[in-house]
């Protein structure tokens, strides 16, 4: 996400010469190279051409510390355009209402009704809410079983007619059946198009009028670019919604839409899609975007998914197995599971600083874990708890168990070995170089 962008960026600034100010001159080749980025990711360009007659307005006479160099404040100043062209603050989801009810549109193959499954999740686990899905696309084969099948794996119950072909009645029902059994939160699942028409349009403004929604959010694939940004606004036009839902950034975009949507628009993105799993779906923050963008990380996000798999109990029995040096393989495997809930794990480096470029080139399968956990699945109950005990036999025998060889058993017992002794000594209270911590 972004990779191209953020390295197009970075060259741009060190273009940037000159001591004491920054003036129009020394500007003009940064700028300008800084909108054949913007183009290049397929930014709107009229949306490029503003942002950076923006920003050099904005830096033409500044002065430059001593401290920085000229490139350093320019950096600091399309940091804070670009939060502002993204929206400036996090948008919220609006739960007046008994029950709130949300509307999904979009196209067909947006990943609406998978993302209308995530948001479930997520308003679910971390505002509280007890959710209630609708299917209301009565066209696509399959769609009604689909979002039932998303639904079980998450939880949450799907309200569905099979047998009408009337999605506003469909609708209207839903919610009626939402007040009588408590459900505060309704998310409605629209039916989709190939492309933008006429029919589609009637429809789901009918839904809308009939059942006045707390949100109709708008889905859209990221990777589609600047059509993305021309389908949401012939949406808006006609369904005035409220807020806008990226999929697919975790794939192969150049991040055009997540820059243009909103300036074209004028309605907020409210969450991103960040993988296929049913917990990767992240509030949309123009700050942290901004971050990612230019090379700097989102580690506030990183700490947010790490705490979501947090569990403060098992971290204290963990804490206390590292201090008596007993951790072992199977608490090694838990770490590992905690790790992929977590997410995409080019994702998850990326939000590192500076980590991002490192990576840029690298394929990271999702499936990196998966030699590891064959190899630790192979071993015995008694070797899982002693790692201690496992000899060279011992060795071959995993091997030939995990469909590995003795060179991999190898290497993940001397990166274990190096694990344990590392937790050991932070858990410990003593790093390398610094005395040990006294109660």
């Amino acid at each position: 996400m972004f990779e191209n962008l953020s390295e197009r960026l970075e060259r741009s600034f060190k273009i940037l010469k000159g001591e004491g100010r920054i003036t129009e001159i020394n500007v003009a080749e940064t700028l300008k190279d800084v909108r054949k980025a913007l183009l290049d990711a397929d930014v709107n360009y009229k949306v490029a051409k503003t942002f950076t007659d923006t920003v050099k307005n904005k830096a033409i006479g500044q002065n430059v510390l001593t401290s920085i160099q000229p490139g350093q404040l320019m950096v600091k100043l399309v940091h804070d355009e670009l939060t502002t062209l993204m929206g400036g603050e996090t948008a919220e989801i609006n739960y007046e209402g008994h029950p709130a009810v949300i509307l999904m549109s979009g196209l067909q193959g947006s990943g609406k009704t998978t993302f209308s499954s995530k948001l479930a999740l997520f308003l679910k686990k971390k505002k509280n809410r007890n959710p209630l899905l609708v299917a209301c696309d009565v066209y696509r084969p399959a769609a009604i079983d689909q979002l039932k099948v998303l639904g079980e794996q998450i939880g949450v119950p799907v309200y569905s007619e099979p047998d009408s072909k009337d999605p506003v009645q469909i609708a209207q029902n839903a919610i009626k059946e939402a007040k009588q059994n408590n459900y505060n939160l309704v998310i409605i699942d629209t039916a989709g198009r190939l492309a933008v028409d006429e029919a589609m349009m009637q429809e789901i403004s009918a839904i809308k009028e009939a059942i006045n929604p707390t949100e109709t959010l708008f889905v859209v694939d990221s990777m589609t670019g600047q059509d993305a940004v021309n389908t949401a606004k012939e949406f808006n036009d006609r369904l005035d919604f409220t807020g806008v839902i990226l999929t697919k950034l975790d794939g192969d975009t150049r991040g055009g839409a997540a820059l243009s949507i909103r300036t074209v628009v004028n309605k907020p993105i409210k969450f991103i899609g960040t993988g296929e799993k049913m917990e990767a779906i992240d509030q949309f923050h123009p700050n942290r975007m901004a971050d990612r963008i230019l090379g700097m990380g989102d580690v506030v996000s990183l700490v947010e998914r790490a705490q979501e798999q947090f569990d403060e109990e098992e971290a204290k029995k963990l804490q206390r197995k590292l201090a008596k040096n007993q951790f072992d393989f199977n608490d090694f495997l838990a770490q590992i599971a905690q790790i992929k809930k977590m997410g995409n794990l080019k994702d998850l480096m990326g939000m590192i600083p500076g980590v991002g470029k490192a990576i840029k080139d690298m394929d990271i399968d999702d499936n990196a874990f998966k030699s590891v956990e064959a190899i630790i699945h192979s071993m015995t109950p008694a070797e899982r708890a002693n790692p201690d005990i496992i000899n060279a036999s011992r060795r071959a025998r995993i091997a030939r168990g995990s469909g590995t060889d003795i060179q991999e058993v190898n290497r993940l017992m001397k990166q274990f070995e190096m694990i344990r002794k590392t937790m050991k000594t932070v858990a410990g209270g003593k790093l390398p170089g610094m005395p040990r911590f006294r109660k």
